[in-house]
C-alpha cells in the first residue's frame, strides 16, 4: 500500500479550495503519489490555479546550490508569481506579512529530511507566522520523515545558538514529521492566537517504523544534494563536514556519503574509523574529484560511508567521530570553516550545527568527546517525553 500524503488527501477534497485565493510554499519534491507537482495537480482540480508560489532555500524548482540566493519570477505553467523566501541576507529568511497580502490561505508542502539543520522547517514555520499575522489561514500538508519516526539521536540545541540551521530546540535526529513539528512549536510558543488558522492534513498509512522504501512513494530530491533516501540517512552526521574545509562530497554523485581532502590518506582514515566500532556502517577508503565547491577539480583522499545495518546506524555520532578522527590524524591540516555560514559570522559553523561549543572544543583538545556524547541520552529522553503529546502517528504500543 502506498502512503497517502497530506497533498493526496487534499486533492480528494479539492473543491474546498474553489473560489479561494491560495498560495503554495513548496518545491520540486512536493508531488502527488503519482508524481504530479502540487501546483499543476491543484490547477487542474476544482481548486483552480494558485494565486502565488513561494520557494524555500534552493528555490521553488530546486535550481540553486546551498547558500545561493534564489530568484522569483513567474511560473510558466500556471502564470502564478513565484516569490523567493531565501535571498542574499538574513533578513530575507523571515518574510513580512505583506508577502501574503491578498491571500486567504497558504498551503505548505515541503519534504523535510528529519534533521535539525535542514532549513525547510524553519522557512515553513516563519512563513506560517507571517501569513497568519496577515490574516491568512495555513494548511500544512504532511509527508513522511525519511529517517522514520522512532529513532531520536543527539543533543538539544543550547540557548544562544539559534540560527537558520538551528531554529528549534530539537535533537539532531528528531523523528518528527513537518506537521508534528508545527504542533510541537505551536505548543511551545502558546500559538493560541493563530491556532484557528493552523491545520495539519495528516497522512494515511504512514507508521513511525517505516523506511522510505516501505512508503511506496517516489523519491524526488528535495534539495540538489539530497539525491537518494540513503543520502538523507547519512545527512545528520555528514552535514557536520560543511563546518570544515573538508569536502562533504558536493560536486560528486554521492554527497554526504563521501568525505575527504587532498591531504588525507584514505586507508589510514578508514582504519582509524573502523577501530571505533561504530554500528551499522563500514568506511570504504576511496579517492574522488569534486566538480564544484570545496576542492573543485582536485583529487581528494577520503572515505565513503557504506551502510550495513540501517536500524543500528547512528548518523550523528558517525559524523562527530569522523571529524574527531581527521583531527587526531591531521591536526594541523583540518581547518574549521571561517566564512559566514547561513549569514552567521560571529560563531563557528560547527557550533551552530552541533548546538553549542562542546563538540568543537572536545575535538580540538582531544578530551571529553565521549563525555559529551554520553550527555545525549538525557536530552533524547527528555525530548521523547515532550513530543509524546503532539504526535499525529502513534508510537508502537500506543
Amino acid at each position: 500500500m502506498t502512503v497517502r500524503t497530506g497533498l493526496d488527501r487534499l486533492l480528494d477534497d479539492a473543491a474546498r479550495l474553489a473560489g479561494r485565493r491560495y498560495g503554495i510554499l513548496a518545491h520540486g519534491a512536493s508531488i502527488t503519489r503519482h508524481g504530479r507537482p502540487i501546483h499543476l495537480a491543484l490547477a487542474a482540480s476544482p481548486a483552480g490555479p494558485p494565486s502565488a508560489l513561494f520557494g524555500p532555500e534552493h528555490g521553488y524548482y530546486g535550481i540553486e546550490q546551498d547558500m545561493i540566493p534564489a530568484e522569483g519570477g513567474t511560473d510558466p505553467w500556471t502564470g502564478a508569481p513565484v516569490l523567493s523566501l531565501y535571498g542574499d541576507s538574513e533578513d530575507t529568511l523571515r518574510p513580512c506579512p505583506s508577502a501574503f497580502s491578498g491571500l486567504d490561505l497558504l498551503l505548505i508542502d515541503l519534504q523535510d529530511v528529519g534533521s535539525r539543520y535542514y532549513t525547510y522547517a524553519a522557512t515553513a514555520l516563519w512563513a506560517a507566522q507571517a501569513a497568519t499575522a496577515a490574516g491568512c489561514e495555513v494548511w500544512v500538508l504532511d509527508r513522511p520523515n525519511p529517517l522514520g519516526g522512532e529513532r531520536i539521536e543527539g543533543n538539544l540545541l543550547a540557548p544562544g545558538y539559534e540560527s537558520f540551521v538551528g531554529a528549534f530546540r530539537l535533537p539532531v535526529r528528531h523523528g518528527l514529521t513537518l506537521g508534528e513539528l508545527f504542533r510541537l512549536e505551536a505548543q511551545r510558543r502558546s500559538w493560541v492566537d493563530t491556532r484557528a488558522y493552523f491545520t495539519v492534513w495528516y497522512m494515511d498509512g504512514w507508521t513511525r517504523a517505516m523506511t522510505w522504501e516501505e512508503t511506496g512513494l517516489p523519491w524526488i530530491a528535495p534539495s540538489p544534494n539530497m539525491p537518494t533516501p540513503t543520502t538523507a540517512e547519512v545527512y545528520p552526521g555528514g552535514c557536520l563536514v560543511e563546518a570544515t574545509e573538508l569536502s562533504e562530497g558536493r560536486g560528486t554523485t554521492r554527497p554526504f556519503q563521501l568525505t575527504g581532502a587532498p591531504f588525507i590518506d584514505p586507508k589510514r582514515l578508514a582504519e582509524e574509523l573502523s577501530g571505533r566500532n561504530l554500528p551499522g556502517v563500514t568506511f570504504v577508503p576511496t579517492y574522488f574529484r569534486p566538480q564544484f565547491q570545496k576542492h573543485r577539480g582536485a583529487v581528494c583522499g577520503g572515505v565513503e560511508l557504506l551502510l550495513t545495518g540501517r536500524a543500528a546506524f547512528e548518523s550523528y555520532r558517525t559524523g562527530v567521530e569522523l571529524l574527531a578522527a581527521v583531527h587526531r590524524l591531521w591536526p594541523d591540516e583540518l581547518a574549521w570553516r571561517e566564512a559566514p555560514y547561513e549569514f552567521v559570522s560571529d560563531r563557528p559553523a560547527l557550533d551552530l550545527l552541533t548546538g553549542g561549543p562542546d563538540c568543537r572544543q572536545a575535538i580540538e583538545s582531544g578530551k571529553g568527546l565521549e563525555d559529551w556524547i554520553a550527555t545525549w541520552k538525557a536530552d533524547e529522553a527528555a525530548f521523547r517525553e515532550e513530543r509524546r503529546e503532539i504526535l499525529l502517528y502513534p508510537e508502537d504500543g500506543e
